[in-house]
């Protein structure tokens, strides 16, 4: 991964830190400061109250520019209108429904395993827009629109981590 890669997941990881302290009060961590995203998507349980309390733009926004994913396609994703997901990214204070926020973090979680398992951004996003045999004949970004297809890519890149192609 590289250097950049690594500093938007630094972002992101420091983004989630300070909203889980000042917002949620959240004290299982004395700190969330420096524990990586692969620790929040561990403990499901810290998944669930983010969910429920809702992403802010601020995070959502970081989330975006580490994503390979267009304005259209997030709109897609998260089943709302090009128009209103552009008026939240300009309103400070928005924070997504749980509706909303459950899809964007299942997004995260895709980007921050495939940004793990391919060498760079650009291969992980090659992947995601290239039509793949072992997903029946459907680029990966297809499936990401509800949380069986979602479950199937994360199954995926495990097995392309593992080595096991077809």
């Amino acid at each position: 991964m590289s250097n950049s890669d690594q500093q938007k997941l630094g972002i992101v990881a420091e983004e989630m830190a300070t909203y889980m302290t000042s917002v949620l009060g959240y004290s299982r961590y004395p700190s969330m400061r420096g524990i990586p995203l692969s620790g929040f998507f561990s403990d499901r349980m810290l998944v669930v109250d983010m969910i429920r309390m809702g992403i802010p733009t601020s995070l959502f926004l970081s989330i975006k520019d580490l994503a390979p994913f267009s304005d259209q396609e997030w709109s897609d994703f998260l089943d709302i209108s090009l128009k209103s997901l552009q008026r939240y990214k300009k309103e400070s204070d928005y924070v997504f429904r749980s509706i909303h926020s459950e899809k964007i973090i299942e997004l995260l979680e895709v980007v921050y395993l495939g940004l793990e398992v391919f060498d760079s951004a650009a291969d992980f996003e090659s992947w995601l827009y290239t039509t793949s045999h072992s997903l029946g004949n459907r680029k990966p970004l297809e499936l990401l629109k509800n949380s069986y297809g979602k479950e199937i890519v994360l199954h995926e890149l495990h097995r392309i981590d593992q080595g096991i192609f077809v």
